[in-house]
């Protein structure tokens, strides 16, 4: 591949010139997508609604099968031939580009693929089908998602409100196209490789994330024993294992002050599962002064919630840092138990269920301290629930190394894309 540097001078690479959608090579002619279509249209929702979708037939492609790039197909509806002969001019081909039109998922698009071949769409998805031999359906796909496109799919929503894209518009997109279809070929090959390891990072993220539950329901109920374990569980309930404290109050200014962590009771919903692995809220040492200083295994309750389904969301504190809680956290403080299995036991079904009954409140959801220590549960011996939380961190670990690695992969395309559709990077 040729890169490119830009002229100091004039702030545009040598060979290249500046367009509407930004830098591009020479070489590349700007056109409307309308200029390279030879259809760009939408169908219907057949007359009686989803009472007319079928388990097999024809397949009919719905705005949420249309994801970012990606065909979404586990809900895809179908309809039988009498319902498609009513929808003249809509039947879908392999390689139509599907633009979504209308709702709150306009501007995602995707490809067709031969299974949809011979179906329809209804009206809030726009097929956009060019001519194979003059222009790569794949390359206006990715260009529609790219930044330019995305930027111009914006330009056409009245105040942002993002109403809907109507035909003219779409054929008003302009592109920029390399001048031979084999180029723009091996531009959308090289970004659908990236999907390719994309989606397989996904599917093995989701089937990690699925064996992480599976093991947490067998090894936090007993049903599977660790090796070297035995003997039965005992019943004990949370105000047994030590005793409980109650956070201060923090504001939302005050956690944006200092530099000394501090877990607020709202962060416990939205950014931690089993136990804490990083901070989001900073205080100052005077807030500190007056604020609950956290210890080392330490279990942190939300003590409100707006459900009785979540309240009582929990997770450990198992590092050595200084930190704090805010209000409306209950907090047991325990040395009887391990607090990463605690992390992960208190979260559970069984617990959850336990949590709600004892849950107060309507609009707002509140659970006590005392009402927390009553709660029972089944526990083994530390030895044997320090055996259990290292297994379920370890999977833990691996998940987050694979939600790592995909983020990269999602960053390099981002990447990709920027470089290839601008012609910023040439492919040999």
């Amino acid at each position: 591949m040729e890169v490119r540097e830009p002229s100091a001078k004039y702030l545009v690479w040598p060979g290249y010139k500046q367009t509407e959608v930004g830098v591009t090579p020479e070489d590349w002619s700007l056109v409307a997508i309308g200029e390279r279509a030879i259809k760009i249209g939408s169908g219907v929702t057949p007359r009686g609604g989803s009472s007319n979708y079928r388990d097999n037939g024809r397949p009919f492609v719905r705005s949420q099968n249309v994801g970012w790039g990606t065909l979404r197909l586990d809900d895809l509806a179908y309809i039988d031939d009498e319902t498609h002969s009513a929808f003249s001019g809509t039947e879908l081909r392999a390689g139509d580009v599907l633009l979504n039109i209308t709702g709150a998922s306009i501007g995602r698009s995707a490809v067709a693929s031969s299974h949809l071949a011979g179906g329809n769409v209804n009206q809030h998805v726009c097929i956009v089908r060019t001519d194979p031999e003059k222009t790569s359906s794949q390359f206006i796909n990715y260009f529609l998602l790219s930044t330019a496109g995305q930027r111009q799919i914006d330009s056409f929503q009245a105040g942002g409100n993002r109403e809907g894209l109507n035909f003219r518009q779409v054929r008003s997109i302009k592109v920029s196209l390399p001048p031979t279809v084999a180029e723009q070929e091996a531009i959308a090959e090289a970004l659908s490789d990236a999907d390719v390891l994309i989606e397989s990072l996904e599917q093995l993220l989701a089937k990690k994330r699925h064996v992480k539950q599976g093991a947490m329901q067998e090894l936090l109920t007993g049903k599977q024993r660790l090796p070297g374990f035995s003997g039965a569980w005992q019943a004990r309930q949370l105000g047994e294992l030590g005793c409980f404290v109650k956070g201060s109050g923090v504001t939302k200014a005050q956690a944006l002050l200092g530099d000394l962590p501090c877990i607020r009771y709202g962060e416990i919903y939205t950014q931690h599962n089993e136990f804490i692995r990083a901070f989001h809220s900073w205080i100052s040492r005077d807030v500190a002064m007056v604020a609950m200083r956290l210890k080392y295994g330490d279990i942190l309750f939300a003590g409100s919630g707006e459900t009785k389904e979540e309240i009582g969301k929990c997770v450990a504190f198992v590092d050595d840092v200084e930190a704090y809680a805010g209000g409306d956290i209950v907090i047991l403080r325990t040395e009887k138990a391990d607090p990463m299995f605690l992390g992960y036991y208190l979260n559970t079904a069984s617990i959850n269920r336990q949590k709600a009954s004892r849950g107060q409140g309507d609009a707002v959801v509140h659970i006590s301290a005392t009402a927390l220590a009553a709660i029972e549960g089944l526990f083994p011996p530390i030895a044997e629930q320090s055996a259990i939380a290292t297994t379920l961190s370890d999977m833990d670990a691996e998940v987050a190394a694979l939600e790592a690695k995909l983020t990269k992969a999602r960053q390099i395309k981002q990447a990709m894309m920027q470089a290839l559709l601008t012609g910023r990077i040439r492919l040999v």
